[in-house]
């Protein structure tokens, strides 16, 4: 049976650190898995590799029963495979990879693995690492071509200019995501015209080893200048000014807004 996870250090053991004070074979999570995916469905295996599992949802219990394959342990199962991508976790790496497979009904959805305590802990760091994190932002221009950005006082950007925008709230559209964030962070309300879906630059990328995807929706908007007044969230936002185009793309750092800004008209 796998060892439970052991708090701080993560449950990937590479095969000359024991755990506790005694160690055997089935103590040791390997080295290198793989995160093999099919719409929705996710391979899971026993200590020694025998597939596939089923997680229980809810399920409360110390023992490790169930955990990523080894791509050995694939093989062993008659299952090709092509990588997309990989990343560590711990000392683990992980490679996310697609079954070369019909779709296998027979696995566990992803989704059930989450509430599982039986399922190693690095599965489910996996699966938390492949869902997407969804942004909204907002391009402003004046009828000049100006475009309003804000100099960001905190996470990633700070200190740097970008468009508006931000995480999407559960359940919400990315437009009105994009025009919360606004009067969020600039303190201005403005309304998208019914074809504002007409413009929407869709862009996805991973920007760190973590391997976490993040997916942006910017809109376009056109406002007379003297029609904006600014108030900003003090503890989010220094200051908000109109930039040229060639202006707005040199200072934002952003690959999202670059990539926006790059596709106007």
């Amino acid at each position: 049976m796998l060892k439970p996870l052991q708090i701080p250090n993560p449950c990937y053991w590479k095969s000359d650190q024991l755990i506790g004070d005694a160690a055997s074979p089935s103590d040791m999570h390997p080295e290198v898995v793989l995160h093999l995916e099919h719409d929705g469905k996710l391979l899971l295996v026993d200590e020694n590799g025998s597939g596939p599992l089923i997680p229980v949802k809810g399920r409360t219990t110390t023992e490790t029963l169930m955990r990523l394959p080894s791509a050995a342990e694939a093989q062993a199962l008659g299952i090709e495979w092509s990588k997309k991508l990989s990343y560590h976790i711990g000392s683990t790496e992980v490679i996310r990879a697609h079954p070369e497979i019909s779709w296998p009904e027979h696995w566990a959805w992803k989704d059930d693995t989450i509430s599982d305590d039986a399922v190693h802990p690095i599965a489910r760091e996996s699966v938390y690492r492949s869902l997407h994190r969804l942004v909204s932002k907002l391009i402003i221009q004046d009828k000049q071509g100006r475009i309003l950005l804000g100099k960001v006082l905190r996470g990633v950007f700070t200190g740097s200019w970008t468009l508006p925008g931000g995480y999407m709230d559960h359940n919400e559209h990315p437009s009105t995501g994009a025009v919360r964030e606004t009067l969020e962070e600039l303190g201005v309300s403005l309304e998208l015209p019914e074809d504002a879906n007409d413009w929407c630059q869709i862009s996805q990328n991973i920007f760190s080893e973590e391997g976490l995807s993040f997916v942006s929706f910017t809109y376009s908007l056109t406002v007379d200048a003297d029609d904006i007044e600014v108030n900003l969230k003090s503890d989010e936002i220094e200051d908000a000014e109109w930039f040229s185009r060639e202006e707005a793309m040199k200072l934002t750092p952003s690959w999202f807004d670059k990539t926006a800004i790059s596709k106007l008209n």
